[in-house]
């Protein structure tokens, strides 16, 4: 008899499928689940304009930032010079990872759960960051909120950006879904 291994599914996403996708039915009138809005990808990115002149930054970004999301990230390039920053074309510039299914669901838990609660004088993040498309971005001005990195050895903070796509999504319903999952938006005065 062979022994089948079952995968537990993250946190998030059982939440995704037991709790928000019933509330986004009930509140939109959907009549099917698969109408509800779905995160199609989760993407990392760390922009590093002096990593154009020192390599090293680069490999370090590559390094934590590896180990912040378990995946090994690419090394982004410059698509055109520009000589006031000292950057040439085809220059690295930073690196960035795209995370999807599992990975990202893991990734987004640590990051409502456990990085951003560890942000000095942390208030919530913005409720206004949503593009037309209900795409939501977050900017982390320090990386080294995550507790997989040790700061003792990180030689320089780096910022990074965070930016969830959604399908089947605009901007209230971007903003529900992430309300449901807990996300920590900042509190309106209106809404106190």
């Amino acid at each position: 008899m062979t022994e089948q291994t079952t995968r537990v599914k993250p946190r998030l996403q059982q939440k995704y499928e037991d709790q928000v996708i019933p509330a986004m039915m009930e509140k939109f009138g959907f009549k099917n689940k698969l109408q509800a809005p779905k995160i199609q990808k989760v993407t990392i990115n760390m922009g590093l304009g002096m990593g154009a002149s020192d390599n090293k930054i680069i490999e370090d970004a590559q390094k934590e930032l590896a180990l912040i999301v378990g995946q090994k990230p690419i090394v982004t390039k410059a698509k055109k010079a520009i000589s006031n920053f000292k950057i040439r074309e085809g220059s690295s510039v930073g690196c960035a990872v795209v995370l999807r299914r599992a990975h990202m669901y893991e990734f987004l838990d640590r990051l409502i759960n456990v990085a951003l609660p560890r942000i000095r004088d942390f208030r919530g993040v913005s409720n206004k960051s949503f593009d037309e498309s209900g795409n939501y971005s977050l900017g982390l001005r320090e990386h080294t909120v995550f507790p997989e990195l040790e700061i003792d050895k990180v030689d320089k903070v780096k910022g990074m950006t965070v930016t969830v796509t959604f399908k089947n999504s605009d901007k209230e319903k971007s903003f529900e879904f992430l309300r449901l999952i807990d996300m920590p938006f900042i509190k309106n005065k209106k809404d106190s």
